[in-house]
């Protein structure tokens, strides 16, 4: 018979919230997805142009990762991941004044802007993958780290239909001005509603008891280890993995997938299959919504093999490996000519994405315990590059042969990688641990 107060669910609010400016997150990364047709337009950009400046969120999101994972580790996650939401939010909004002041070029303008939110935004995945790991004990973390993961594809589920109205009535330079006043206030919501677990006004002694004794990190943010969490041969040991460099792989090749849907696709849907901008807008919410599904579904699937007894091998990489499988049915669209059948083959393939999108979860099982944020930085790091070569590879193949068909064997390729990389590199799933 249970005796006591019952835990509170402050976690589920945590949770919440962060999927909200997870949700955001990946909006603002999708704002030229979506207004770039119209901006290309009026700019006088080509593929290519296009293509370099999707990339360059990327550029800078990849190379900031390591900094980024060093300052959550030392300065705690609310103070660093508050302020980047700020200053990421105004570099979105000042890009709706490209073209507007003479003597600049708008492409180079442009890139810098793009650059300086990517750089802005490094610390938000590996500070989420910190609160997690305070917030939720392991038997819950493929679930909370499935749920914030699938604000991936929810962004363009409550933000794609409303861009595309924007541009459609108000022209794209309103994408980026809106958004980054929505960006604002999620900064101080987030500032005032974010606390460490052990110092949460609402949480209470039953749910930090299960927490921590769940395996919990729930000190993380208030007792700071005053080593440093970036040091060459920290670095080297997260590098010289078999195992971590299998995970950094794996999550290279998902996120071509996932850098196609956020750069790409839209304009795929407008220049390849002849909608326009509105109605790519709402057709590209369809298989956002089925990742966002298919994320949540691959989270309680994994969480559900653990509670009945499974191996964390089999709990992580089961639903990773069927997930991956499905995904590859994006290259069907090479001989599809139906619009409605296209977007039903899109959204197939990004459920299955949404279900192997466990790599945050991996992570925080993985992942040494005082070197949080710098192994989600490295991870993010390697993940993120497929920023960079995607949005470019996909242009230069557009540009050369006039269609997409060889881009969409490009993402199908990747996913196969993933499953190779997981089932042939990772071996045994276990947490990495510092030398003494």
């Amino acid at each position: 018979m249970q005796t006591g107060p019952k835990p509170t669910r402050v976690r589920y609010r945590i949770i919440a919230l962060i999927f909200l400016i997870t949700t955001l997150n990946y909006a603002d990364r999708a704002t030229f997805s979506i207004a770039g047709s119209a901006a290309s337009a009026e700019l006088g950009m080509g593929a290519v142009q296009t293509g370099f400046i999707l990339s360059a969120f990327a550029w800078a999101y990849t190379l900031a990762q390591i900094p980024g994972g060093a300052l959550l580790d030392r300065f705690g996650t609310k103070t660093i991941y508050a302020g980047a939401i700020a200053v990421w939010s105004l570099f979105t909004a000042s890009q709706g004044l490209v073209g507007l002041i003479a003597g600049l070029n708008a492409v180079a303008t442009l890139f810098a802007l793009r650059f300086l939110v990517g750089l802005a935004e490094a610390p938000s995945f590996p500070g989420n993958a910190r609160l997690v790991a305070a917030w939720f004990p392991t038997r819950e973390r493929g679930t909370a780290s499935a749920i914030f993961n699938s604000a991936q594809y929810f962004s363009l589920v409550a933000f794609a239909p409303l861009m595309g109205w924007l541009v459609h009535d108000f022209g794209w330079r309103s994408v980026f001005w809106a958004m980054g006043a929505i960006g604002i206030a999620a900064a101080a919501i987030f500032a005032l509603f974010i606390h460490g677990p052990d110092r949460h006004p609402a949480i209470n002694d039953a749910e930090l008891a299960l927490i921590r004794d769940g395996g919990g990190e729930v000190t993380m943010e208030t007792v700071q280890d005053k080593t440093p969490g970036f040091t060459w041969p920290n670095v080297r040991l997260l590098l010289t993995s078999r195992m971590m460099l299998g995970i950094y792989l794996g999550q290279y090749c998902i996120n071509v997938l996932t850098y196609f849907f956020v750069t790409w696709f839209p304009i795929y849907l407008v220049k390849d299959r002849g909608l326009n901008i509105m109605e790519a807008g709402f057709a590209a919410a369809i298989p956002a919504m089925a990742g966002f599904l298919g994320g949540l579904i691959g989270g309680f699937w994994s969480d559900r093999i653990l509670a009945r007894g499974g191996t964390l091998d089999r709990a992580r990489k089961l639903p990773l490996v069927a997930g991956m499988l499905l995904a590859t049915a994006i290259l069907g669209c090479v001989w599809i000519d139906s619009q409605v059948l296209v977007i039903a083959v899109m959204s197939l393939a990004f459920f299955g994405k949404g279900i192997a999108s466990l790599g945050w979860a991996v992570m925080a099982d993985v992942a040494p315990k005082r070197l949080a944020g710098l192994s989600g930085g490295v991870f993010n790091m390697f993940g993120n590059a497929a920023g960079i070569v995607t949005p470019i590879v996909v242009g230069v193949i557009v540009a050369a042969t006039g269609s997409f068909d060889f881009a969409l064997a490009f993402v199908a390729l990747h996913c196969l990688v993933t499953i190779a990389a997981y089932t042939l590199v990772v071996g045994p799933l276990r947490r990495l641990e510092l030398p003494l």
